[in-house]
This record gives C-alpha cells, sequence and structure tokens, in this order.
C-alpha cells in the first residue's frame, strides 16, 4: 500500500511543479481524437442519442479496463524482471499526474489577470483560452468573472473529482473520470449539433461529479476559514444551470463576497444564467490571489483524504 502512496503524492507533486508541460504527449489528447472520430462518424441520422450512449459507454469502458490491464502487465513484468512493483507504481505516478490539472489551470487563470490588466483585447485573447463562452465582446469585469468561475469548476473536475474516483477505484477509475469529462466537454452541449448524441456523456458527466462538486465547495469554505458560508452555497448553488457546477462558484463567490453568473454568449447563442451571490463589485488581482490560495489549500486536503481512504480501503 505504501508504494501506492507514494505514487500518488509523486503524480501530484509533478502536477504542482509542472502542471502540464505543452510539448508533453497527453493521453486526454488522445482522448479528444477518439471522441472527435466516433463523432464524425456517428452523430448523424437517426437514432443519435442510442449512437451517442454507446460510444461514450465503449470509451469509459475502455478506459478503465485498459488502464486495469495495463497496470496489471507492468505489476506482472516488474515481478518477472525482479523489480518488485517498480514499475506499477511508476505507472501510476505518471497517471495521477496526467490525470490531474490544478496547476495549468491556476497559471492561465494568472495570465488572464495580467492581460486583462495591460489591455481590454489581450484579456479577451487570453481568457478565450479557458473557458467555453464568446470572449469577443466580454468586460473587464466579465473577463475576470469569467476567469475565477472557471477556476472554480475546475477545482471539482480537474483536481477534486479525479482524487475523489481515484479513492474510490483506484487509478482506473481516475482515468475512466478522465474520459467522462472529456466527453462532456466535447459533446456535452444542449445546442442542435450536440443535444440527441451528447445527452449519455452529460448525464453521466453530472452523475460523476455530483459528489466531487459538494465536496468541493465544503473544501473551499474550510480551506477559506469560512464553514459558516454552507447555507449562502445550499442557497446558490442549485441555480445553477449546471448540477454541479454552482457548488463550487458558489463557494468561491461566498468566500470573495462577490456576483459571479449572468447571461453568456456560447456559439453565438445568448444563455442566460442565474446570478450566484448579490454583491457585483469590481474584482481585482488580490482576489485572484485569494482564490489560488484557497484551491491549493483544498486541494492539500482532499490529498490527505485520497490518502486516507486509499489506506482504509486496502485494510
Amino acid at each position: 500500500m505504501t508504494g501506492h502512496i507514494i505514487a500518488l503524492l509523486s503524480g501530484w507533486l509533478l502536477d504542482l511543479l509542472v502542471g502540464d508541460p505543452s510539448w508533453l504527449p497527453h493521453p486526454v489528447v488522445g482522448f479528444g481524437k477518439l471522441i472527435a472520430a466516433g463523432e464524425r462518424r456517428w452523430n448523424k441520422g437517426d437514432n443519435r442519442r442510442r449512437k451517442g450512449a454507446i460510444l461514450a459507454v465503449v470509451l469509459i469502458a475502455g478506459a478503465f479496463i485498459l488502464t486495469l490491464c495495463l497496470l496489471i502487465g507492468l505489476r506482472v513484468l516488474s515481478e518477472r524482471l525482479g523489480f518488485g512493483h517498480i514499475l506499477l507504481y511508476v505507472a501510476e505516478g505518471i497517471l495521477v499526474f496526467y490525470c490531474l490539472a490544478g496547476t495549468t489551470l491556476i497559471r492561465e487563470v494568472r495570465e488572464v489577470f495580467r492581460a486583462v490588466d495591460r489591455s481590454l483585447e489581450e484579456g479577451r485573447t487570453q481568457v478565450a483560452r479557458i473557458v467555453g463562452r464568446d470572449t469577443a465582446n466580454l468586460s473587464e469585469q466579465e473577463i475576470r468573472t469569467a476567469a475565477l468561475e472557471t477556476l472554480a469548476e475546475n477545482l471539482s473536475d480537474g483536481v477534486i473529482a479525479p482524487l475523489f474516483w481515484l479513492a474510490l477505484l483506484g487509478v482506473p477509475g481516475m482515468v475512466a473520470y478522465k474520459m467522462v469529462n472529456t466527453l462532456d466537454s466535447m459533446v456535452g452541449y444542449r445546442n442542435e449539433r450536440y443535444l440527441e448524441f451528447g445527452r449519455f456523456a452529460a448525464k453521466t458527466d453530472d452523475v460523476a461529479n455530483w459528489i466531487p462538486s459538494r465536496l468541493t465547495a465544503l473544501l473551499m469554505l474550510l480551506a477559506a476559514g469560512k464553514p459558516r458560508l454552507l447555507s449562502f452555497v445550499r442557497k446558490y448553488g442549485p441555480q445553477h444551470l449546471s448540477p454541479n457546477s454552482g457548488w463550487p462558484e458558489a463557494a468561491l463567490a461566498g468566500i470573495l463576497d462577490c456576483r459571479f453568473g449572468g447571461p453568456h454568449d456560447y456559439f453565438g447563442e445568448e444563455v442566460v444564467k442565474p446570478f450566484i451571490g448579490s454583491n457585483d463589485r469590481p474584482l481585482t488581482t488580490d482576489d485572484m490571489q485569494r482564490a489560488i490560495r484557497v484551491n491549493r489549500i483544498a486541494e492539500i486536503i482532499m490529498i490527505l483524504i485520497a490518502v486516507g481512504l486509499r489506506a482504509l480501503l486496502a485494510c
């Protein structure tokens, strides 16, 4: 069990130190290519909802099974070579590193705030790297708001949820979750093209993130030393159009005493999201730095929880 814990901590430390270097091949890119190929082939004609469901099930189950087989194979090979389980632990550490996405997003959010401080156009260009909404007409306040909303959501999707599924199902569960999340990010939109084909993927992502999103909000409040804001989160969290995204957003809005949400344009169509919070004050670099500190502390708490759960399940 010690080796698995060392692998988990090593993967987390790698993400903490280097993030996702652009030059390094990333499995999620491969996930995206598989999803895109399946979408081009099957998202047409009749029975699109069924086709999308089949694609999602095959890819999610395939990610879990292939990862499990890889790790079993490396364990057997490592034992036969007389290395103990070292190859297994190295592979687990690398996969944990690939599945976590905390540091890169934090760097991107910092760059958004620096860019918008230089010029509005630079801010719009920079924030377009991390959000799905149309950014061409965003104001400075909307750019900063979008960046912090994404930071809160990413803490759940990119850190807490992967660690949650690792704690329950091991590294294969963590990899399978990344496939779920990638599917939702690519075909889970409520527009004409993806409404039917991506429905199953979107619902699966909702289920996979139901507990982690609420756990993320709680950890953020604990990290900020403001558990009294739980009633604020319970009020505003369910008001988001997504069943999960509103919870970490509400936690950060409460911690910063600001307002998120409102109308945004996606693919040329306006989507009106309920406001989260009521204090429509200007956001500043200090707010960004505070949000990042909360994220990091919440992440550390979750690492400790994941280590404890893995040790408990191994008993």
